[in-house]
């Protein structure tokens, strides 16, 4: 996949001024990459600040216009400060990935409440906190699209992953209202979910710690997908781009599957 940006003027989302939680890796690192190359304004928010700030130093070294920002997606004064920072830095807010999430498996009878509500409250109280945020922001300025992570997980279920598979079933429906709700006080502000199944990022990866077995374990997992393979994080950026770009302007309160057939079984 080409990493060349496009010509000056010429992006999917030129001008476009968009915040990114969770964008120091994975996804949301793919994401910012594709949005800082298609034109846009692409402010980066993680936990991880090493990363975070080294991510934006590589976009910003390359032309584009990028700074990071320390993010606890669980802490509303934290949204606030950052989404203030993107509205003083460049006047207004177009477009939210909230990407920001956790998954960890628990046998359910095993599971504590601490493990249970760490997961729900990263997972699904990040995502509504940015969605909030993010809303009023772009009521002011006249609208915009937000973009939630949820996952295959999100649609099916799966054993000893409890509270990752209700905290994504969460985002979708929490997606699909809060869609509505924009959709009925006519902000102009479209919200849809993506589901991507097994990606090829550090959260996915980081399950195969053990080099003896890992090829296995990936194989399992690779089986899984009737299409044969993982899922690469630059796919779900293209999918998330359309989103995030005025060709999806009659799209809100939907779902987007990337997951290699999946779900389809």
């Amino acid at each position: 996949m080409s990493t060349q940006a496009p010509p000056s003027g010429t992006g999917r989302v030129h001008d476009k001024i968009a915040l990114i939680s969770g964008g120091a890796s994975g996804i949301g690192l793919a994401t910012a990459e594709r949005l800082a190359r298609e034109g846009a304004k692409v402010a980066v928010t993680d936990v991880d600040v090493a990363q975070g700030e080294a991510l934006a130093e590589r976009l910003t070294a390359e032309g584009h216009d990028v700074f990071f920002r320390q993010l606890d997606v669980v802490d509303p004064a934290s949204w606030s400060a950052v989404v203030e920072a993107v509205v003083e830095r460049w006047g207004s807010l177009d477009i939210l990935l909230n990407s920001a999430g956790i998954g960890r498996a628990h046998p359910l009878m095993e599971m504590t409440l601490e493990d249970w509500r760490q997961t729900t409250s990263i997972n699904l109280d990040g995502t509504f906190l940015g969605t909030q945020a993010a809303i009023r922001a772009m009521a002011v300025s006249g609208g915009g699209s937000i973009i939630n992570i949820s996952s295959v997980l999100g649609l099916v279920g799966l054993p000893a992953v409890t509270a990752y598979a209700a905290s994504k079933g969460g985002v979708k429906l929490f997606t699909k209202a809060a869609a509505l709700e924009c959709a009925e006080l006519k902000l102009n502000i479209r919200i849809n979910s993506v589901h991507p199944g097994y990606i090829e990022t550090p959260m996915v990866m980081r399950r195969f710690k053990d080099p003896e077995t890992e090829a296995d374990g990936v194989q399992i997992l690779k089986d899984q997908h009737p299409i044969g393979r993982l899922g690469q994080r630059e796919e779900v950026a293209s999918m998330i781009l359309y989103l995030a770009s005025d060709e999806s302007a009659f799209v809100t309160g939907a779902e987007f599957v990337i997951d290699g057939g999946y779900t389809a079984k």
